[in-house]
């Protein structure tokens, strides 16, 4: 499922392609044909991204509310469309000129009111991108609960946009044992854990890439092969099960935690 990041670069691309312009919008799968019929011809006025919701604003009450989930894509594509499938999956073309955004295969794609808009932002966490978030509400539900750190990150009711790879990668930065209940995080930790959050996440809207290894732990500083995975940069822990801990050299562990793969180095965040 893509991080928050992605989701931001996401709003942004269609904001800058479409936004204040009249677009063209159909469904050549059928499974939101009558919403595109309402919505074709109109004006894209833009797009926001709030955690992994997308909302595409096309005027009062016509927002297309998309969550890519586990295998949705939507493509941004200039010239001839390039995405892998057949026009049998496209659930959505929004499309100018030489312009086109492409979207399959999502969890959601629905046409939905402001209100409704307002109501999903409202049962989201904070999202670290957003500068209208200021990690004061996950610290209220952190500090009560006696669940892991390690799910209440996971959690787009604490912190929206955070995913597998930021939660991973933000507990190990921080020595945190993902085990730990959220109640015994203490404010000052939970604040710089915020704070880095908001760092990586922001960068990895500018750069497209999720990197969170420090200056001193990077491939040419340690003289190490640099990291090949489908998601690219340069990582700690994440989906580095066995392989040594770039700090320690402890062989990283690896746990299915609430339905997802959790990564951390036993020596680094021993502390409970």
């Amino acid at each position: 499922m893509p991080e928050g990041h992605v989701i931001h670069r996401l709003a942004i691309g269609l904001t800058d392609w479409f936004g204040g312009r009249p677009v063209r919008v159909s469904s050549p799968q059928g499974r939101f044909a009558d919403e595109a019929a309402l919505l074709d011809g109109g004006v894209l006025n833009g797009a926001e991204a709030y955690g992994k919701h997308l909302f595409v604003d096309f005027g009062p009450d016509r927002i297309v509310h998309i969550h890519l989930g586990l295998i949705g894509k939507l493509w941004l594509i200039e010239g001839d469309p390039t995405s892998p499938a057949g026009p049998e999956t496209l659930r959505l073309r929004i499309a100018r000129g030489e312009l086109s955004a492409e979207l399959r295969g999502p969890q959601w794609c629905r046409l939905i009111t402001d209100q409704t808009r307002d109501a999903v932002i409202a049962k989201s966490g904070d999202d670290p991108i957003r500068s209208d978030s200021t990690g004061d509400r996950a610290w209220a539900r952190i500090s009560r609960s006696g669940r892991s750190i390690a799910a209440l990150l996971m959690d787009q009711g604490v912190t929206a946009g955070v995913g597998n790879i930021y939660r991973a990668e933000v507990l190990f930065r921080h020595r945190i044992n993902p085990f730990r209940p959220g109640q015994t995080i203490t404010r000052r930790t939970w604040s710089a854990v915020w704070a880095d959050l908001v760092g990586l996440m922001r960068d990895g809207v500018s750069e497209g890439r999720i990197d969170s290894v420090r200056e001193e732990h990077l491939p040419e500083v340690m003289g190490r092969a640099p990291r090949v995975d489908r998601h690219g940069g340069e990582v700690y822990v994440y989906r580095r099960a066995g392989l040594p801990c770039l700090v320690c050299g402890t062989p990283v562990r690896t746990q299915l935690l609430e339905g997802r793969n959790l990564y951390w180095c036993p020596r680094c965040q021993r502390k409970r």
